[in-house]
């Protein structure tokens, strides 16, 4: 199954721009809010028009300006989980679920629904009655009631507290890898796209910046705004010195990288859990560091770090591996650097 979208919508304030394709697993889109990623799910799923462009799913034109095929939402056999899942408040779950339904066998379809997503005790009450999980599952029964094509997945996880999301991301990849069709999420949380998506999109202003298999682009995100959308906290203008040395500019350290550095990389990253500490006198790339601040987590220390530059360096370390006494010094190996440019249009 082949998903292609090729979009263009102008808001007042906001214009878009988007060009992208999927042709199996769960497409996640990364962006910061306001980014465009809910309008994008929008525009597929026929809640918005795009003023001009082209959507295809699974060989069947949903969208397309120049023909002007325009398909109503309820033709398109696209299913949206809301981000506040949009469940009828004065309908029981077992009505919310039926409410779109044009199958037969409804009680029978409808039974194996509940089942199938542990609500079935909950079938007579009513929204306000459910918990954010149970909500979110009545919800994605109701989608599945359908049979859709595809799922569009708008920050699925954003109006559930802290302490249910780890266990209600395992239900839902429970319930996605059983899908066949196609899948898109959008969210702001890197955690989220890395343990759900196979494949990334990196959305910035209303386009595209880049797109590629998830753990690659976390591994090599290439981009200043991909770098930090993907969570690194360090990050330096640079300049070349000779081959694979170059000078971070913010912090006042001369690094060496494992590739040679093309003309195109104005930048660099390194993510706070890759820098060492205790060890450094023996090291390469080795940065003088004084502790400014810190950040108390649960399992992990964050150190703020003053530099020889006129910006500071993020440091995480797990607090079974803290040393005793803090180092001046902490040091990153070569093929832990990120190498990255600016996106086209911002040079």
């Amino acid at each position: 199954m082949t998903l292609i979208v090729k979009i263009k919508k102008d808001f007042k304030n906001f214009h878009l721009n988007v060009d992208f394709s999927n042709e199996e697993g769960l497409l996640g889109i990364l962006g910061a809010s306001g980014c465009g990623k809910s309008i994008t799910l929008k525009c597929i799923a026929g809640l918005i028009t795009p003023d001009t462009g082209y959507i295809e799913l699974d060989g069947r034109i949903l969208f397309d300006s120049e023909k002007k095929i325009n398909l109503k939402p309820q033709e398109r056999k696209v299913g949206y989980l809301f981000q506040n899942y949009a469940l009828f408040p004065n309908m029981t779950v077992r009505e919310n679920i039926l409410i779109g339904y044009n199958g037969e066998n409804a009680e029978t379809e409808l039974a194996e629904l509940l089942e199938r997503f542990s609500i079935l005790e909950l079938a007579d009450r009513y929204p306000r009655q459910l918990s954010g999980g149970q909500q979110q599952r009545a919800a994605l029964a109701r989608i599945f009631a359908n049979h859709p094509r595809a799922l569009l997945l708008d920050e699925p996880f954003s109006a559930l507290d802290e302490h249910l999301r780890s266990e209600l991301t395992l239900e839902l990849k429970e319930h996605l890898d059983a899908y066949e069709g196609m899948i898109l999420m959008v969210t702001h949380s890197r955690n989220e796209v890395y343990e759900l998506s196979q494949n990334l999109i990196v959305m910035d202003r209303g386009k595209v910046l880049i797109q590629e298999e998830t753990k690659t682009l976390f591994y090599d995100p290439q981009l200043v705004k991909a770098a930090r959308l993907t969570g690194c906290k360090n990050i330096s203008r640079i300049e070349k010195i000779a081959g694979k040395r170059l000078r971070a500019l913010d912090w006042g350290v001369n690094l060496t990288v494992d590739r040679p550095i093309s003309d195109e990389i104005c930048a660099i990253g390194i993510r706070a859990h890759d820098f060492g500490g205790p060890s450094a006198q023996n090291r390469i790339n080795v940065f003088a560091i004084e502790a400014d601040s810190t950040i108390n987590e649960p399992f992990e220390m964050n150190y703020v770090c003053k530099t020889s530059g006129p910006k500071k360096v993020w440091w995480m370390i797990a607090k079974r591996e803290m040393p005793e006494r803090l180092p001046d010094k902490l040091y990153v190996d070569p093929e832990k650097i990120l190498l990255l440019r600016e996106e086209e249009n911002e040079k």
